[in-house]
């Protein structure tokens, strides 16, 4: 591994780039609140990034993209580089369907052994590129290549932010979730003061972040968020709300806050006016309802990005520091010289994504703008 130096995710994508509210940071782009009525969607619903209707959001987003800045020509073809085969595959899919592209994607994850690489058929215009390296970058160019795949203005390639540009999965992820769980720790400490009981928290947190809890949590980190909040409270205890969910008489996160919500008057009163805030973005469909703790979040990420000194060795910035993956950084900036149009997604919330008014006061940037050091091995 090698340091390439400081740099921010605007180097290679400028401001085309949506987190999780589908409001693109290019202002001369269209907003999911204003094409919700042409494309038909529902108006109190933000789509995840795996559902179909986000996939509409996002081809009307990159037709527009295109459409300013080279307003003769139409996008053509797909690529997608991401970390996930099940999400970002997901996500991959219903683009090219909806926008009725050719495709090819790139997953990667960094793990041990030799170098394996399988190509998937999906269906007869669209392939997945799996590999073990994100220096496989390389090869997946040539291989865009070889297959006839042009990468050039009628191109569009979507880079996924989290745990692809910036912390690598297999490589650097691990310090992005160690700044998100600190971020729920310091919103549940704050909340509870003297009450607060650092190693339940952590005993709770680490049982509840578990796939086997999924369908209860949904793998919302809001809720787990606000679950860690309600144990810590001492409202419930973690092993009857265990054996609740085990035995089916607890079933959804919406039936847990309601069930909170009934016994209100338990409460300390200076939980009262956090339960009822984020009560009631739950009720309006918000799927990030919990604001303290995605804005704390957003500190601890943008805290962890670029704090080291330079010159340091490589493995030092990978396991303390969020970086950019210099293969996803090489090979972008290289596809952008050859005319396509880069986009970012990131299903981060925008809360934990972009400062508020009043941090962007004090200099705090948004997370694509912030620079870190970038790492990899080309």
């Amino acid at each position: 591994m090698q340091v390439y130096g400081r740099s921010n995710i605007s180097e290679f994508l400028g401001e085309r780039i949506v987190y999780r509210n589908l409001i693109p940071m290019d202002d001369r782009l269209l907003s999911l609140i204003e094409i919700r009525k042409e494309l038909g969607l529902s108006s109190s619903v933000i789509p995840r990034k795996s559902e179909k209707d986000y996939a509409k959001v996002i081809v009307q987003m990159l037709n527009q993209a295109r459409a300013i800045e080279l307003p003769v020509l139409k996008i053509e073809r797909l690529i997608l580089i991401g970390d996930t085969r099940l999400n970002d595959g997901r996500a991959f899919e219903n683009i090219c369907q909806a926008g009725d592209w050719p495709g090819i994607a790139f997953i990667g994850a960094e793990t041990d052994g030799p170098l394996n690489i399988e190509i998937v058929q999906v269906t007869n215009n669209q392939r997945l590129f799996l590999a073990n390296r994100w220096s496989a970058l390389s090869e997946f160019d040539r291989y865009c290549n070889d297959e006839g795949f042009p990468i050039d203005e009628q191109t569009a390639i979507i880079l996924d932010l989290d745990k692809t540009t910036l912390g690598a999965r297999g490589r650097n992820a691990h310090v992005i979730d160690q700044a998100r769980v600190q971020a729920v720790e310091d919103t549940v400490a704050t909340l509870l003061g003297t009450d607060f009981d650092k190693s339940a928290f952590e005993y709770n947190y680490s049982t509840l972040n578990h796939t086997k809890f999924h369908p209860f949590t949904t793998d919302n980190q809001d809720y787990l968020a606000y679950i860690c909040l309600i144990l810590g409270s001492g409202l419930y205890d973690l092993e009857s709300l265990v054996n609740e969910v085990n035995n089916g008489s607890m079933r959804t996160f919406n039936q847990f806050i309601n069930q909170v919500d009934a016994q209100i008057d338990q409460f300390q009163s200076e939980l009262v006016s956090i339960h009822e805030e984020i009560f009631a973005y739950v009720q309006a469909g918000d799927p990030t309802p919990f604001k303290a703790f995605r804005r704390n979040e957003y500190l601890r990420t943008v805290n962890q990005m670029g704090q080291m000194d330079d010159l340091l060795p490589a493995n030092l910035y990978l396991e303390g520091e969020i970086v950019i993956t210099q293969e996803v950084r090489s090979t972008g900036l290289a596809w952008r010289r050859c005319g396509a149009l880069l986009f970012g997604l990131s299903d981060k919330p925008d809360e934990a994504s972009i400062p508020s008014e009043e941090l962007k006061k004090q200099g705090f940037l948004p997370l694509h703008q912030k620079n870190t050091h970038s790492v990899g091995s080309i």
